[in-house]
């Protein structure tokens, strides 16, 4: 920004330059021919702003405009004031979502390098989007995280009669993952899906649970047969990886096992470059009380060793980030769960909006405290704020 120059004359600070970069393709949904008082330039850029800086609701999103109007007069074209919440609301209801999640996917696009990373795809339920007038329920989003990036690279929405099977793969088309390996819960385990992932060139790691009956049987007796007194003649090649965890009274072993010894499995065939079976033997102790949980896998990675082993547990216990780094801030740093947004297409565009804001947050790394208190400092300091959409 050049200090001195007429509002007319003034540049827009790089960042806000870099963010409207990515959503120049955004179509105003507004009909063309009637007026409009409000670019939709401004209604994006105060909005992920005001998001920012910890507004949750449209009344937030106005007030923070209006209270910071003189600063964002600088670079916006704000001729008729800040939009009212009503506003807002409206345009959001309207936007595609698709058109602004392909804004949204190709900034991240921009800012990761997925080749060996490890991406989770998984869901999470708007709790209170549902509509009871209209009779529709919460919407069920899933998301795509890559661990190493930090970062939620896309979302996709579960139509509202069907379930996660139909929108993974449309997710998956939207991301280039060539070089990752892609975890999935049980839910994805799917012969059309784990194909999916091989035809982007990449790598799969899938739960298997009883959904995939035959498979499930095929793998749980495979690990009974290694486990058994065997002839010296029928020797098996596994990749052993095993670690303990302990804590609040708490003590688990964790011990995984795989192998690459699928001869004779009909019911691998189907499934693309599956290579490897895994199982995840997890024992925790309590006290005197102790329980144990086996768990199964299939993947497209190798098996047979100790090192192959232990990527394969890394890759597992990596899905559960998408829990812990990005679901659960939303809920508690977001207050997603409490959001009341819920007509036309206003939930999904604005749960689009948290994950742009949760990756920029993130990112900005020299303030060593949480989401929610980098928020605040972004709302006192204009600079930060600023830095904080610099992550690009």
């Amino acid at each position: 920004m050049v200090i001195g120059k007429n509002r007319e004359e003034k540049e827009k600070p790089q960042s806000i330059d870099d963010l409207l970069s990515f959503f120049a393709e955004v179509h105003d949904p507004r009909r063309e021919h009637s007026t409009t008082l409000h670019t939709l330039e401004a209604i994006i850029v105060i909005t992920i702003l005001a998001s920012v800086c910890g507004a949750q609701n449209w009344v937030d999103v106005q007030l923070w405009g209006e209270a910071k109007q003189d600063w964002l007069s600088e670079f916006l074209d704000l001729t008729h004031g800040i939009p009212s919440h009503d506003t807002f609301s409206r345009v959001f209801r309207l936007l595609d979502p698709n058109s602004l999640n392909q804004a949204f996917v190709s900034w991240m696009s921009a800012l990761a390098e997925l080749h060996g990373d490890i991406v989770s795809l998984d869901g999470k339920t708007i709790r209170r989007s549902l509509d009871n007038a209209d009779g529709k329920g919460p919407i069920h989003i899933v998301n795509a995280w890559a661990s190493a990036n930090e970062l939620v690279l896309a979302q996709y929405k579960v139509d509202d009669k069907s379930n996660e099977i139909t929108a993974l793969p449309e997710l998956i088309d939207m991301l280039n993952l060539k070089g990752s390996i892609v975890t999935i819960d049980a839910m994805g385990c799917q012969v059309a899906i784990a194909q999916k992932i091989i035809d982007k060139g990449a790598d799969y790691v899938l739960a298997l649970k009883e959904n995939q009956p035959a498979l499930h049987q095929d793998v749980v007796d495979l690990f009974k047969w290694i486990d058994s007194d065997r002839p010296a003649d029928q020797p098996v090649e596994v990749g052993i990886d095993e670690e303990v965890d302990g804590g609040h009274g708490r003590i688990e072993t964790r011990r995984v096992m795989s192998t690459e010894q699928l001869e004779g499995l009909e019911s691998c065939e189907r499934w693309p470059e599956l290579r490897t079976v895994v199982r995840v033997e997890s024992i925790r102790q309590i006290g005197e009380e102790s329980s144990l949980e086996y768990r199964y896998y299939i993947s497209s990675l190798g098996g047979a060793t100790d090192q192959e082993a232990q990527r394969l547990n890394r890759a597992i216990r990596t899905h559960w980030e998408i829990e812990n780094k990005v679901h659960w801030v939303l809920d508690v740093a977001m207050r997603e769960d409490e959001n009341r947004a819920r007509k036309d297409h206003s939930a999904e565009n604005l749960a689009l909006i948290r994950k742009l804001v949760l990756n920029l947050v993130r990112r900005e790394k020299s303030l060593k405290c949480g989401a929610a208190a980098k928020q605040k400092r972004a709302g006192w300091d204009h600079d930060y704020l600023l830095k904080i959409l610099s992550q690009t």
